[in-house]
This record gives C-alpha cells, structure tokens and sequence, in this order.
C-alpha cells in the first residue's frame, strides 16, 4: 500500500509496450480523476513507481506533466502533491460545462436518430441501476458516458473536442457529489432523452442547461456543509488562532 493509502486493487499494474511515459501519465490522471487519489494526497515517486511496475523517471516525468495542466502541485522541499481545487476554480470550470451541454443538447435534439436516442435510453437504464446498488464509481463513469453520447449525437466535431478538454474534471468535480445527485439526475437525463426523442431543441436546452446547474449548485453546496460540520480548533493558550487546515474535496 501508498503510505498515503490507496483502495486494494486501484492501482493497474502497466504494461511495457507502448510510451511509458504517457502510459504512467494516464493512470495517474485516472486515480486522480476517480480521487483514488484525493486532492492533496501526497504523491511518492518511489511508492507509485513500484505499485505501477515502472521506475521513477516515468513517474517523474507524468508528474510534471500533472503539475503543467494543474491536476498535481510540485512544492519545492516538499514533493508532489494532488492539487486541490478551489471553489472558483470549479465554479468556472462548470459554468463553461453549461453553455457547452446545453448546445450540444440542442444539437442533439436537431440531429439525433432513433438509434441514438435508443443509445441514451440503454445508458439511462445502466446508471438507474448504478443509483439502485449505491455503486458511486459506475454511477459516475455512466454518467459521464451518457454525457458524451449526447455530445456524440450533436454531430458537432469542434464542440466535442472542446468539451473533452473538461470532460475528466467534470468528473472529478462530480465524484464527491455522485451520491447526493442520485436519482434525480437520472429523472433530469430522462426529461431530457424525451426532448431530444420530440426533437424539442427549445426544452433540450433549458433541460441541459438546469442539469448542469443542479449539478453546479450541489458541489458548492457540499463545499458549504462541510465547512459547517467542521468544529472550530481551540488554540493553546496565549497562542494567535490558527486557520483550520482546508477541507479536502
């Protein structure tokens, strides 16, 4: 195990064909993206190198690739750290995530076939069933499925290149609030396969854009209530009060 800690069977063991490099780079961004890795977890070269099969300088290297597109923080003195997102910083992150869904649903509803709209009634159904056995990961992983699908139907190639460059932060700003979302975002994603099925392209866009929202809302929500539960710490006498330390998403 990381002395960090890492779930049993969370780390895949990498094979050697292929760029190492962008092979250690990809699984760590799955741990990360999937907070097998939980933001502000201390990152190990040697300790990952060994779980993953591989020597340092791969790790190091993905690392500071991480580092570069904001996913890991390179302290000096310190080592590597996952990043901790900021309220802002994933409020604006999902903001741009609504104006992109909700055209893309738009799109879909113009062009989608009935063989399409076949498609998001069988990923409705798999993440139904995802809520049902309180399975959070395929909860998630659906979720973001269905989400492409609906890019995919949009027939937009620009748009979904544009929204694959958000697409694992969203999930990674989803994770925590999966299982708060539960049932009601599958009735959110059912509206909105019966506008695209009506090719509604006024009502699949309100749909989306007020999905998204209520996916926004809840994660500053999260935010807000766990800062309520934390109790405040006592200083010791005589001592300036200290800040309590963040709460990790």
């Amino acid at each position: 195990m990381l002395s960090a800690g890492l779930p049993q069977g969370a780390v895949p063991r990498l094979e050697r064909p292929g760029p190492l490099r962008d092979r250690v780079y990809e699984a760590l961004l799955e741990l990360i993206t999937t907070r097998a890795l939980q933001p502000g977890q201390h990152l190990v070269e040697s300790e990952l190198a060994g779980h993953l099969g591989v020597s340092r300088q791969p790790v190091r290297e993905a690392l500071q690739r991480l580092n570069t597109e904001g996913w890991v923080d390179l302290r000096p003195a310190q080592g590597a750290f996952v990043h901790e997102p900021t309220e802002a910083e994933a409020d604006q992150l999902l903001t741009v995530r609504t104006l992109l869904e909700a055209e893309a649903a738009r799109l879909a509803a113009a062009n989608a076939s009935s063989a399409g709209v076949a498609d998001l009634e069988k990923l409705c159904e798999e993440g139904e069933r995802a809520v049902a056995d309180d399975d959070v990961d395929a909860a998630v992983a659906v979720n973001a499925r269905f989400h492409a699908k609906i890019m995919e139907l949009a027939g937009n190639s620009v748009l979904a290149e544009l929204a694959a460059q958000v697409d694992r932060r969203v999930r990674w700003y989803y994770t925590p609030i999966a299982r708060q979302r539960g049932r009601q975002s599958w009735i959110e994603h059912r509206g909105l396969i019966a506008a695209v099925t009506d090719r509604d392209e006024q009502t699949a866009t309100r749909l989306m854009r007020e999905h998204t929202e209520h996916t926004r809302r809840s994660y500053h929500a999260r935010g807000d209530a766990a800062q309520r539960e934390t109790p405040p710490r006592e200083s010791p006498r005589g001592a300036a009060p200290r800040a309590a330390p963040r709460e990790e998403t």
